[in-house]
């Protein structure tokens, strides 16, 4: 039943009347499917469509002031407040780094702690993810049974790609992380920043290239940001490792053609083999039919 405080995530505050709006016309998310009870996978993208910061969303309650809490690595929560802040004009809101004040908490195989431990909702990302909190950084403590190492393991077993960590913020597409079959991109809300990019490549399915979990041969990881090979072409680079499993970067045509024709995938030079989630719905490298 691990329960861990994640150290390196932050939290950003956007409150007064006009936040949801506000948030609404900026992230991928709906802020309409946000509530105390629930909590959404989104991001803030550029212009052109990439990632400049994915975060989870949270909400208090209405009697508390039904602001909204954005849980973001803590070393861009600075500047993700500052970017929030450009775009805010004359909107009645108030944006707020409280990352010294607030902290991010995770656990899963347990039922969660109770809603007076702070914000408490099941990862809206996927199921198996467990649980997020955020709770007062004096309460942290409570929740840091086990090291953070441990969640990351877990996420990355189940095939979970993160900002900061799998790939550079500014560099890829939602859809390239991920975000479209984690529930971070909801295709039916109006517009926001970098939506035509987004909705062009869900509409036109021009993702060719994606995370994807494998396994490494031997129990070992290749290091983060390596190629990914099959014979001598470059498939694409590695993802964060843990425990013999790692999420990969890859073009999916490159792979699929790989595979049919027998060669081997290497990370790091270590075999791998790649490895479909129930929860992936895009075609994957070695099923039947072609990879888009």
């Amino acid at each position: 039943m691990p329960s861990v405080h994640l150290a390196d995530r932050g939290v950003v505050r956007v409150s007064g009347e006009d936040a949801k709006t506000f948030l609404d016309n900026l992230v991928t998310c709906d802020l309409d499917r946000v509530s105390p009870q629930a909590a959404r996978f989104g991001a803030l993208l550029t212009p052109q469509g990439k990632i400049l910061f994915d975060f989870l969303v949270f909400q208090s309650p209405q009697e508390i002031g039904g602001a909204y809490f954005l849980d973001v690595l803590k070393v861009h929560a600075p500047d993700l407040a500052k970017r929030l802040g450009f775009y805010k004009l004359r909107a009645k809101v108030a944006v707020e780094d409280l990352s010294d004040a607030l902290a991010v908490v995770a656990g899963w195989d347990a039922p969660p702690p109770e809603d007076e431990a702070g914000l408490v909702v099941e990862d809206p990302r996927l199921p198996a993810l467990g649980w997020r909190a955020i709770v007062a950084t004096q309460d942290a403590a409570e929740f840091s049974g086990d090291p953070a190492e441990i969640y990351h393991a877990h996420r990355i077993a189940l095939g979970v790609p993160e900002g900061g960590r799998d790939f550079l913020f500014g560099d890829a597409f939602p859809h390239e992380a991920l975000m479209d079959q984690l529930n971070g991109v909801d295709f039916d809300k109006g517009c926001y920043v970098g939506q035509e990019v987004v909705s062009r490549m869900q509409h036109r399915g021009t993702a060719r290239t994606r995370f994807v979990p494998a396994l490494y041969e031997g129990g070992f990881a290749a290091d983060l940001g390596v190629e990914v090979m099959a014979g001598d072409k470059v498939l694409g680079r590695t993802g964060t490792g843990a425990e013999g499993r790692g999420l990969l970067m890859i073009r999916l045509d490159r792979a699929e053609d790989a595979l049919r024709s027998g060669e081997t995938i290497r990370a790091g030079g270590i075999p791998v083999k790649l490895e479909k989630p129930a929860w992936i719905g895009f075609a994957f490298p070695g099923e039947q039919g072609t990879a888009p």
